[in-house]
């Protein structure tokens, strides 16, 4: 409502404040003007010397009974203060001097918010808008748009900025409002043609492609907003959230070294941030380029030190690479942020299986069950690392179990077969195996790879064979 005193000629307020504190002594008669008591209540606005500022504006209404901004600076002094009823008094004060000053409604909206009258305050400012235009207008539609969040009625807030934009297509404050309440709403499709719209009357306003790119990137059209970033590089080329969705955008069409390209443009020109890392460490895992993954990965650990899921991906790099004792290293250091992580545990029971530590790796499997017993992946690995072990009375047990949690998942009959053909039950095996054959023929592969000796197994070949031409 008023300028900050810091910017302005301390000498001139200390003169002032003289001059007012010779006034309140009542000695040698000063005159202030109008101006000179609006700076010195700001002045102990600012400083948050609530008392000193009212009693300024009471004294200067003395000697300017009808004056609407000093009245005004009153009612603000009064709502910093919560004394709302008294503010909303003076503010009806205001009203009869001069009804076309907006900051009447804002401190009003103010005061009926501190008051819990929401309703109150959406009705006055929607009136309000509809009595200023050009900027007093645009104002109270950000003032509206405001109140609107707070009560969470998010629609209208992105409808507010649609308006604004109808009045000033490249406001720079609601175009970046827009964007955010955009992909908040899912108001994509609205987003993109008015973004058309500013861009055919504005084609140099980045904000607006910037604006299309992410309403594109909302509907997965992703391709669109990969052209629309450019445009925005074109006219900034150092727009670096351009590179950013970009980079991402790249990254779901798993063009990756494009992806790597846009997002080293982000490190260029900002900030390094984790995120940026982790995403770029994620691209060259994807590329299989393990040792770059594991060098970013490593970048982001050290911006964020406290995030055990950085050195969970670290240690996924060294178990591509088949390091597993690295993997184990690493996986050991992630589990200290979760000793409960099922993929901590996963991992870290996979690569002591790799290295035969089978009752260390079965350890971890048996947290991940326990933690997640209706995941199939936890059973999966126990009981491969039971069969693996010849542990086949504890493997036949666990499959049974498994097959209960997991609502049935045949994949565990399968298991259960190949416990029982270690067992030498070879008839029940047969049995089990034929069952797992009828009900899901396409995970028969991860039998096989239980054991690929069972396939010099005449019976089980004989099972296998019958059951495909049943199939078929």
């Amino acid at each position: 409502m008023h300028n900050n005193p810091s910017n302005q000629d301390p000498y001139d307020i200390k003169a002032l404040l003289q001059d007012y504190q010779k006034l309140q002594q009542g000695g040698k008669p000063v005159f202030l003007e109008e101006e000179a008591f609006e700076r010195i209540i700001d002045y102990f606005d600012d400083l948050e010397e609530f008392s000193k500022a009212l009693e300024a504006a009471e004294t200067s209404i003395t000697y300017f009974p009808y004056s609407s901004s000093l009245l005004l600076r009153k009612a603000d002094v009064l709502i910093s203060t919560q004394k709302y009823n008294e503010a909303m008094r003076v503010l009806a004060q205001v009203e009869m001097l001069d009804a076309n000053d907006i900051n009447l409604y804002i401190l009003k909206t103010d005061a009926l918010l501190a008051m819990d009258r929401q309703e109150e305050a959406v009705r006055l400012l929607e009136e309000a808008v509809q009595h200023f235009d050009g900027a007093d207008r645009i104002e109270l539609l950000f003032e509206l748009a405001d109140v609107y969040d707070d009560y969470e009625e998010f629609d209208k807030v992105f409808d507010c900025l649609k308006l604004i934009l109808s009045e000033d297509p490249v406001n720079e404050e609601a175009l970046y409002k827009i964007c955010f309440w955009t992909d908040f709403t899912g108001r994509n499709e609205e987003s993109i043609r008015l973004h058309l719209q500013i861009i055919e009357e504005h084609p140099y306003c980045e904000l607006a492609w910037f604006n299309l790119g992410a309403a594109y990137q909302g509907l997965k059209l992703y391709e669109k907003a990969i052209d629309a970033y450019q445009y925005v590089l074109a006219i900034d080329e150092k727009f670096d959230y351009a590179y950013r969705n970009m980079g991402d955008a790249f990254i779901r069409l798993h063009r990756f070294k494009e992806a790597i390209e846009a997002l080293e443009k982000v490190l260029e020109l900002s900030k390094p941030e984790e995120v940026i890392y982790e995403a770029i460490g994620h691209c060259y895992d994807r590329l299989k380029n393990f040792g770059q993954a594991r060098f970013h990965y490593r970048k982001a650990s050290h911006l964020s030190p406290e995030d055990g899921k950085l050195l969970y991906k670290i240690a996924c790099t060294y178990f591509n690479e088949g390091n597993y004792a690295s993997a184990v290293k690493v996986g050991e250091g992630a589990l200290r942020f979760n000793k409960n992580s099922t993929e901590v545990n996963l991992l870290l029971g996979e690569s002591r299986m790799a290295m035969d530590q089978f009752k260390e790796a079965i350890a971890h499997f048996s947290t991940v069950v326990r933690a997640k017993p209706r995941n199939k992946g936890g059973w999966q690995a126990l009981i491969r690392c039971l069969l693996r072990m010849e542990y086949w009375q504890e493997a036949k047990q666990q499959s049974l179990v498994a097959w209960e949690y997991t609502g049935h998942k045949p994949i565990f009959i399968y298991y259960l077969s190949a416990a029982l053909l270690g067992m030498g039950k070879t008839k029940e095996a047969l049995l089990q195996l034929e069952k797992a054959v009828i009900q899901a023929p396409k995970l028969l592969n991860q039998f096989i790879a239980l054991n690929p000796a069972v396939m010099q197994n005449r019976a089980v070949v004989d099972v296998i064979a019958r059951n495909k031409r049943t199939k078929s």
